[in-house]
């Protein structure tokens, strides 16, 4: 028998997850060698500079709180530059802030919270289904709390002023970028979404006053993205962005910011709950620019429905 029949049987039992041996790693993953990230720090304390000097220490003494962190509130914390903290992650054989998080998460949590925080390894999968349901209400009554409806009104006029929006996002993010840029084209929206890296930055370098930009990121620190809303920023389009709360890069460049909020970052730069809280955003700035544009946002849901009815049987 197979080990996807051996699963599903277990899984039509009701018995625990057991995971399929032999699969294969992603090459993304945390090379084994970054293991020990705050012994490799003590290590390296006294041959680094005092500002590194200073960020080493502030990462060894809030290792618990860094996992969550931006490079940005790190740099802060540590009185150093984000590009100081960058260069010190590097200095430790990570390839960037975002990786070092992910190490330092493996050296401190029980290897299941990197499928999900809230799982135990012997959870059975109504256990399972329960916890990751309450995880998404829980983002969603969070981002609610810290959703700032002065942002969203803004978000709404910069929208509805220009003549055309761009949506970014990469990874995760692209997807909900993707739904965002179908459901303003629903309400006749002008917009594009781009989700490549390239057509991202010549896209933003060609906006200008006239180009409304939603940028999708839940860390805010994602290189791409902050490099296209920035490109885009300089070149005078207006620009809004979904991130999680707390300060990071993106921000830097955002004329608005929605935030949610999400424990993820806790462990892992995948988003798993943040895209509901997301998606909450979405769907609300979406009836907002609805209602705002009330009788021609209601001529093209009626005209597209007509379009799309043609798709169904």
């Amino acid at each position: 028998m197979t080990r996807r029949r051996h699963a599903t049987k277990a899984a039509a039992r009701g018995g625990h997850l057991k995971p399929v041996t032999g699969a294969k790693t992603s090459g993304r993953d945390a090379p084994p060698s970054l293991a020990g990230v705050i012994e490799r720090l003590t290590v390296m304390r006294e041959t680094l500079s005092p500002a590194a000097r200073r960020i080493a220490d502030f990462i060894a003494d809030n290792a618990a709180d860094v996992v969550h962190m931006s490079v940005t509130e790190v740099a802060d914390g540590a009185g150093a530059s984000e590009g100081s903290v960058v260069a010190l992650c590097r200095q430790l054989g990570a390839t960037g802030f975002q990786h070092l998080k992910i190490a330092l998460a493996r050296d401190l949590v029980q290897p299941v919270q990197l499928i999900h925080e809230d799982l135990k390894r012997d959870d059975d999968i109504p256990t399972v289904l329960d916890k990751v349901f309450q995880s998404g209400m829980q983002a969603l009554q969070d981002t609610l709390k810290v959703l700032d409806p002065a942002a969203m009104a803004r978000a709404v006029e910069i929208i509805l002023a220009a003549e055309r929006v761009e949506l970014y996002g990469v990874g995760s993010a692209a997807p909900v970028a993707e739904d965002a840029h179908y459901r303003m084209l629903r309400i006749g929206i002008d917009c594009k979404v781009v989700i490549d890296s390239h057509m991202q930055a010549i896209s933003a370098s060609l906006t200008g006053p006239h180009v409304a930009i939603l940028t999708v990121s839940h860390s805010g620190s994602t290189l791409e993205t902050v490099t296209a809303t920035r490109l885009a920023k300089e070149a005078g389009a207006r620009t809004i962005c979904v991130t999680n709360y707390g300060r990071s890069p993106l921000q830097a460049h955002a004329d608005v910011v929605l935030h949610t909020m999400a424990r993820e970052t806790k462990f892992r730069t995948e988003a798993m709950t943040s895209r509901i809280a997301q998606l909450g955003i979405v769907d609300a700035l979406i009836a907002c620019l609805a209602l705002a544009t009330y009788d021609d946002a209601l001529k093209t849901i009626r005209r597209t429905f007509d379009v799309l009815s043609t798709k169904r049987f």
